[in-house]
């Protein structure tokens, strides 16, 4: 599918301000104040030359939106990917906002990326886009003013080239200034399972509201990237099984869906797993593992469905297929479920943890990272953990409990809880 082709059937961008014009109205929220909060405050759109590795130049695009900055500096990851667009940027920018305003965490939404595929570079050549990238955006990031992180396809090296892009700009050691990096260069230590593990939390409390006990559930995945192989292993750990997962086949440019009913051998399946989270159909096959289309995993019969790859996977189209056993659907991704699809989920009683609250758990950690990178005194794996816990458990809570009492869907009670933080932090700074 073209880029062009993508955008014409989803602009994540228009389905983010959907679903904040649904809340805003129903929040009674001024013009102003929609105006303000249904647009990003500030973008940046900018050309990144290189010297690629034969000596030829090439000139890749790349973005930095800051959504909105009212409740602190802005906050969000840095995503390489050949069909990034400007507007899936915004879309994501605002989700941030959202996103740290639902964990209550002192920080707004951001979201930065190149138009590039890491598949087709060398490390030198991405380290080089690195380092442009914060040439190009060096005077409007920074500890106090925007935080980047790592998102799809970008690492730990990722940022700390940027981080020493950015240091060697400003004259000083500013380890604040990004997020993700590698522990022991001001890194933290739980960063890597955070997110994965945030979305579990969820749904260990999702479970605890039905009545459901984890050791009795079943589950089905997209994605087999950093997100999913945490998910899998604390989802595991509480007792569930896992018996499909889908991935990426970078050589074939299409997705797979690997299945076995008596459930997944996570160690098995990342020892033949490449670093992009592309698993080897051959080998799995040899394992005994069915495969199935890249929309297998939605079609599973199964307790929980946890898409963690990209936006818009679950849609009007296809959520009809969801089985009806599936209780719950955990969002590990950024705007897997389209408006249509919520509809479908809402009318047959799914109970949606959205995004902006299952997978929270990434830029909650990535704002431990930048407070102890900023005091330059840092906590053990288990501290981190644990105020992880406290922080994703206590967001569902007040999630759960609106949605309750208002009889709310969750991802409407969700946006309720965010949106009003936000407006009410621009009213007091009298923006609106």
């Amino acid at each position: 599918m073209t880029n062009t082709t993508k955008s014409k059937a989803f602009n994540a961008f228009e389905v983010a301000q959907s679903q904040f014009d649904e809340v805003a109205e129903q929040l009674a929220l001024d013009a102003t104040t929609r105006e303000l909060l249904r647009t990003p405050i500030r973008e940046y759109s900018f050309s990144i030359p290189i010297r690629m590795d034969d000596g030829t130049r090439q000139v890749f695009r790349g973005f930095r939106v800051q959504h909105n900055d009212a409740r602190g500096p802005s906050k969000g990851g840095i995503r390489f990917h050949p069909m990034e667009t400007l507007d899936t940027v915004r879309a994501l920018a605002m989700w941030m906002t959202w996103k740290c305003a639902i964990v209550d965490i002192p920080l707004g939404g951001a979201k930065g990326g190149v138009i590039c595929d890491p598949h087709n570079l060398s490390q030198f050549e991405q380290e080089q886009i690195c380092r442009g990238w914060v040439r190009q955006i060096a005077r409007n990031v920074g500890p106090v003013l925007d935080i980047p992180a790592p998102d799809v396809m970008t690492t730990s090296q990722h940022m700390l080239w940027m981080l020493d892009e950015y240091e060697m700009i400003h004259g000083s050691k500013q380890p604040g200034f990004i997020t993700g990096k590698p522990v022991g260069m001001g890194g933290s230590l739980g960063r890597t399972e955070a997110t994965g593990y945030g979305v579990v939390f969820s749904i260990r409390e999702a479970l605890k509201d039905l009545g459901i006990r984890a050791s009795d559930t079943v589950a089905s995945v997209q994605g087999f990237g950093n997100v999913a192989r945490y998910a899998i292993e604390l989802y595991q750990q509480l007792g569930g099984k896992v018996t499909c997962v889908a991935s990426w086949n970078q050589q074939e440019q299409t997705s797979y869906s690997f299945l076995k009913k008596t459930g997944i051998d996570l160690k098995e399946l990342l020892s033949i797993t490449d670093r992009f989270g592309g698993i080897d159909k051959a080998k799995a096959q040899d394992a005994g593992y069915e495969i199935l289309d890249g929309d297998g995993w939605l079609k599973q019969d199964v307790d929980i469905l946890i898409p963690a790859a990209l936006e818009n996977q679950i849609t009007g189209d296809n959520a009809p297929e969801i089985s009806k056993g599936v209780k719950i659907v955990a969002e590990g991704a950024n705007g897997p479920t389209t408006p249509a699809a919520d509809q479908v989920l809402e009318e047959r009683g799914v109970f949606v943890i959205p995004d902006l609250l299952a997978n929270a758990g990434g830029v909650t950690c990535s704002y431990f990272e930048q407070v102890q990178s900023n005091m330059n005194y840092f906590w053990e794996k288990d501290e981190v953990l644990g105020k992880l816990d406290v922080k994703m458990t206590s967001a569902f809570i007040a999630v759960s409990e609106l949605a309750r009492k208002r009889k709310l869907f969750m991802r409407d009670a969700a946006y309720t809880i965010a949106i009003s933080r936000v407006a009410q932090a621009c009213k007091d700074r009298g923006w609106v």
